[in-house]
């Protein structure tokens, strides 16, 4: 059998980059498959992380570092075709996101399930394997659960391992004064138990405001232990050691709730999978930065996990 890395060697560098499309209720959502050129060998769904979050991983707010276009054209390099899609709301898909209030998490799952229906019917794979990126992560072990048929697995990375109301306190504990920290905690527990709050902070309104909350309250009932927990496929948790959106703690409560599945700390790396200090000035700059590859490592741990015989 050949090895990943002869393999690699043996695939044409340049990939086919193919427009793809699938329905939703109000437009299309679009896309990008990206086939390797010597063949392929497996496919995957990339599945973005929180807002307006673009195919290429890019966002305006604040994010252009090009993080799952780096990942796809990497995979394609040891033969993994790739789907990866503009989110409702991003990108040529900004037509499908309508009212902002009528949006609900269930419909990020949708749109994932779509996407590995078509990434199965491009290139004639049995399965696909989902890959969600942080707030991703949720939605693919969602979209498992729902519809286990027709997936291989899930890659994790950077993902939620605890409560996001955890997650979300510890990001806004360090940076909101009192009253407005005591405030959007409450908020925060109220929506989680499903209940909308009509009082929010206005200074948190980006996060808060009552259009969003309808969002936010699918997302807070996730229990991303549980989900990983009671999926029987194959799972890879990739964690970078200075991310500071997501920690290492939450990579091991995932191995914790899932002790077969395999765990990779990549150390130096932060959120966006790229090399990056702890320190948080030079960490977010890496955020905007599309010309810093991904970190080493990353590419080549996840298409060993995906192409690993079973």
């Amino acid at each position: 059998m050949l090895s990943l890395a002869l393999a690699a060697a043996l695939t044409l560098s340049d990939p086919t980059a193919t427009p793809v499309q699938v329905d939703s209720p109000l437009a299309p959502l679009h896309g990008t498959l990206l086939t390797p050129e010597g063949g392929t060998r497996a496919a995957a769904v990339i599945i973005a992380g929180s807002g307006p979050t673009d195919r290429d991983g890019n966002s305006p707010l604040g994010v252009s570092a090009g993080s799952y276009r780096l990942l796809a054209e990497g995979l394609a390099e040891h033969g993994v075709a790739t789907v990866r899609y503009d989110k409702r709301g991003a990108g040529e898909s900004v037509a499908a996101l309508g009212n902002e209030a009528d949006l609900r998490f269930e419909h990020m799952v949708d749109d994932a399930l779509a996407f590995a229906a078509e990434a199965r019917a491009r290139t004639g794979q049995d399965c696909v394997w989902l890959i969600g990126h942080s707030e991703g992560t949720g939605i693919a072990q969602m979209a498992a659960a729902r519809s286990p048929e027709g997936i291989c697995g899930m890659v994790l990375l950077a993902g939620m391992g605890r409560r996001p109301r955890a997650i979300l306190e510890e990001q806004l504990g360090a940076q909101l004064p009192e009253p407005l920290k005591t405030q959007t905690f409450d908020a925060l527990a109220r929506l989680e138990a499903g209940e909308l709050v009509a009082d929010t902070p206005p200074a948190l309104a980006a996060l808060l405001r009552p259009s969003v909350q309808p969002f936010l309250i699918g997302l807070l009932a996730l229990d991303p232990a549980a989900l990983i927990s009671a999926y029987e496929g194959p799972v890879f948790i990739g964690q970078g050691a200075t991310d500071i959106q997501t920690t290492v703690e939450d990579a091991r409560a995932l191995k914790a709730a899932r002790p077969d599945a395999t765990l990779v700390i990549w150390e130096g790396v932060n959120h966006l999978l790229k090399v990056a200090p702890a320190e948080r000035a030079a960490n977010i700059a890496t955020y905007s930065n599309p010309r810093l590859p991904l970190a080493d490592g990353v590419v080549e741990d996840v298409a060993g996990f995906i192409l690993s015989p079973r």
